[in-house]
């Protein structure tokens, strides 16, 4: 009966040891230990016996192989055994080393287990021993072949039904009828509408603006403003005791405009230009989808500068929707382009953001789209080439900070870079290649990448752009701010920031 078959070092400290016996760890600990002093280096037996059980070995290297049998087992039998279980640690490990034995140490076990059961020697060589541990299974590959063909069957129903949907929109917009979701709940076509709509009103939740307080106590709405506020504190003091703040691709917010722009002189009357751009395009052109979203907020921290007027200038010819605040004097602002509010006398708030004015651009025209972007990977052999280009098409922005992320196939390695225009990551634990970019502007308009690596096209989308822009894309500006009382101009500060909320090209 063999007892024990176990990987030692010349010392007889135990690196795998599988006992198909009985016996405690003290008991194979101690056999283990006696082993090499039993040893006689003058003799080239390849066993030795002690009172109670022989050891059956053969060296590897600085290790041995050790079989630990009773008296009366059959030697030829064990040398036999032996040479097995010496075949069978190579196929795991590359170097007979103590570190490389420990770390295949289940392997081997789960091996040496298809070899001896309950102590007798299985009739098993070693292809059958590979075949039993690997648990090859014909079942398993259909099963997941099966699988594989309903997931791709699904997406392709998926994409089928959002054309479905993107054309319902279309139709609805082609017949007149006012897009849902901005300045109220239209009539629309069915089901289809109502599910767009609660899309765009959920977007549109964050950027209700707050309605003026009166100066008798404060209001509910305008605590809108300083949540956001807090917040952007809280990350201030982090960056300034030396902390790396980490922006997820898609979601940055209007600090990482702050951090490319030099600190702004804030006065008494400061604005805040933002809009964020959701852009979805498909990777052989067309544009699916581009909603742009903007809002001037208005901050007054000087009580004097309370009772004024903003001169707004749009220049817009891309047919924007504009939305002013309820309290705002909606005939002033389309006769005179000016934002005041409906009651002269009274004032806006003191130290709060508010909403004064907000515009909305929907549209599938592909002209529109700010910077084009390119994907074209073919494949060669078993790799895939990949080539990937930039155009800025609005050639008056100046986009900052772009980062164009393109996922990668798993457990293929890095990949090969031919050409580039400006700097790559790889990020290998999210299977990422980030091409970076400080600047793109009309000096530098357009950009390419190439690289290859082993994959099929669908492996590299959807690819996700980023950035920042101190420009905003509709030409909507303050351009004079003046006193109800006199019509005096007064100093004011302007900060104007572009973000992607989400730009993918599917």
């Amino acid at each position: 009966v063999l007892l024990a078959a176990a990987v030692c070092t010349k010392a007889g400290k135990a690196i795998v040891s599988r006992q198909f016996v009985e016996m405690t760890r003290t008991r194979i600990e101690g056999l283990l230990a006696a082993f090499p002093k039993l040893m006689n280096t003058g003799k080239q037996h390849t066993f030795v016996e002690t009172e109670s059980v022989r050891y059956v070995y053969q060296p590897m290297e600085k290790l041995y192989m050790v079989l630990i049998t009773t008296k009366n087992s059959n030697i030829l039998e064990d040398l036999e055994t032996l040479r097995l279980f010496s075949r069978v640690i190579p196929e795991y490990c590359r170097a007979l080393e103590e570190s490389e034995i420990s770390e295949h140490c289940f392997d081997l076990i789960f091996a040496f287990d298809e070899i001896v059961a309950l102590g007798y020697r299985e009739n098993v060589n070693l292809a059958q021993i590979r075949t039993f541990t690997e648990m090859d299974s014909h079942e398993e590959k259909v099963f997941r072949a099966v699988r594989e063909t309903q997931e791709r069957e699904a997406k392709a129903e998926m994409r089928r039904k959002a054309k479905e949907l993107q054309q319902a929109r279309r139709d609805a917009e082609r017949h007149g009828k006012k897009a849902p979701g901005f300045g109220g709940f239209g009539s629309s076509a069915g089901g289809v509408t109502a599910m767009i709509t609660e899309t765009i009103i959920e977007t549109e939740k964050p950027k209700v603006a707050p309605a003026p307080a009166r100066p008798s106590g404060p209001s509910k709405a305008l605590k809108l403003g300083t949540k956001g506020k807090e917040v952007d504190n809280f990350v201030d003091k982090l960056k300034s005791e030396g902390e790396n703040i980490m922006t997820p691709v898609g979601k940055r917010s209007a600090e990482a405009a702050k951090v490319l722009a030099p600190p702004i002189n804030m006065e008494s009357v400061h604005m805040k230009i933002e809009e964020k751009i959701s852009l979805t395009c498909g990777r052989d052109g067309g544009l699916q989808n581009m909603e742009l979203h903007g809002m001037i907020m208005l901050h007054i921290s000087d009580e004097k500068f309370a009772r004024i007027r903003l001169h707004v200038e749009n220049e817009d010819k891309r047919g924007v929707q504009l939305q002013t605040h309820p309290n705002v004097d909606k005939k002033l602002f389309t006769t005179e382009s000016q934002i005041g509010l409906k009651n002269p006398e009274k004032s806006f708030p003191i130290n709060s953001d508010v909403g004064v004015l907000k515009w909305r651009l929907q549209t599938t025209e592909e002209s529109f789209i700010p910077l084009t972007i390119n994907c074209w990977p073919s494949e060669s052999g078993n790799s895939c080439d990949v080539n990937i280009e930039y155009e800025l098409q609005e050639e008056s922005l100046e986009l900052n900070d772009v980062i164009i992320t393109i996922p990668l196939p798993s457990g293929v390695g890095a990949p090969v870079i031919g050409e580039i225009d400006g700097e790559y990551r790889h990020d290998s634990r999210r299977n990422l290649l980030e091409w970076c970019l400080p600047v793109i502007d009309a000096k530098n308009k357009s950009g390419s990448l190439e690289f290859s690596i082993a994959g099929q096209p669908n492996d590299f989308f959807p690819v996700q752009v980023s950035f920042v822009s101190k420009k905003n894309y509709c030409n909507i500006q303050v351009t004079k701010v003046t006193q109800v009382d006199g019509n005096s101009p007064v100093r004011f500060s302007t900060e104007t920031t572009f973000l992607v909320d989400k730009y993918e090209i599917l």
